[in-house]
């Protein structure tokens, strides 16, 4: 169960009780791990995933203590996409309007992921595909193991490549035409590919990867989180300015971070050689 209330008050996180995917907090509070968690079936997404999962990070909005989201698969992969039983068949047999409920639906997911404040850093291994390399592309950061095979499948099963913002995102990520070949072919995506094209951050073994991830999201929540998430609003926010009003919204965004604490903080903690210790505030 959510722990947000409904008049949208901040509260902890930590007992946030997961229905459709693992939920774990690190010891401090900061650091939340969401992992899909049907490992026998590659980590498949189904109706009731892809709504709590929506939920999930629209409540993150109002948490008084995560500041950094790892989001990662059980069993050595990240996730197969859209359960073929469990979603793509019912699918087949949905008039239009339940149908555009649907992609509406995994779309609000990709939307609550980009607003969301705290950053999120996906760690993928093994297969990602479908509405799984959705998810890896939607996160702000993503680590991956040699082994991971990324592919945006939808052509393959009929469907055109433009699905929860694909066409807008992937390209932004890798460039207009790597995002064309792998949205039209549907084609995987090799690890060392990824890394080279700029949609993975870093490459780490299979033993590391989740580690990894886990020490940058620790490293971003103990930093000056309240700056990062401005810096993440921003980096959405400014796709659809123009050169003049991005230069503007920044100047604002600084500004406002300028009066903050942490920002005097970190000048004292500078003057005085030593590290800055970041509240927030």
């Amino acid at each position: 169960m959510s722990t947000v209330s409904m008049a949208g008050h901040l509260r902890p996180f930590k007992d946030y009780e997961a229905r459709h995917f693992l939920w774990d907090v690190s010891e401090d509070g900061r650091v939340a791990t969401v992992r899909l968690n049907r490992a026998d079936r590659k980590n498949p997404l189904t109706f009731e995933s892809y709504a709590e999962l929506r939920d999930l990070f629209r409540d993150l909005a109002y948490a008084s203590d995560v500041r950094a989201v790892v989001l990662t698969g059980a069993g050595g992969n990240f996730s197969s996409g859209g359960d073929v039983f469990e979603i793509i068949e019912p699918l087949t047999q949905m008039p239009m309007p339940d149908l555009l409920a649907f992609t509406r639906m995994t779309g609000d997911l990709v939307k609550a992921m980009r607003k969301c404040p705290q950053p999120i850093i996906a760690a993928v291994d093994g297969i990602c595909a479908g509405a799984g390399a959705i998810l890896a592309m939607a996160s702000d950061m993503r680590l991956a193991t040699p082994e991971a095979k990324t592919a945006f499948l939808f052509t393959r099963v009929g469907l055109a490549g433009a699905d929860m913002g694909a066409c807008g995102i992937l390209p932004r990520i890798i460039g207009q035409g790597r995002a064309a070949e792998l949205l039209f072919t549907g084609r995987s995506m090799s690890a060392s590919e990824g890394h080279a094209w700029g949609f993975y951050n870093a490459l780490h073994a299979h033993e590391t990867v989740e580690a990894e991830a886990l020490k940058l999201a620790q490293s971003l929540a103990d930093g000056p989180w309240f700056a990062h998430t401005m810096t993440k609003t921003m980096l959405n926010q400014e796709w659809a300015m123009g050169i003049d009003e991005m230069i503007e919204s920044e100047a604002q965004a600084q500004a406002v971070c300028m009066a903050t604490k942490d920002f005097r903080r970190a000048f004292e903690a500078f003057a005085q050689k030593r590290r800055p210790v970041f509240e927030g505030n």
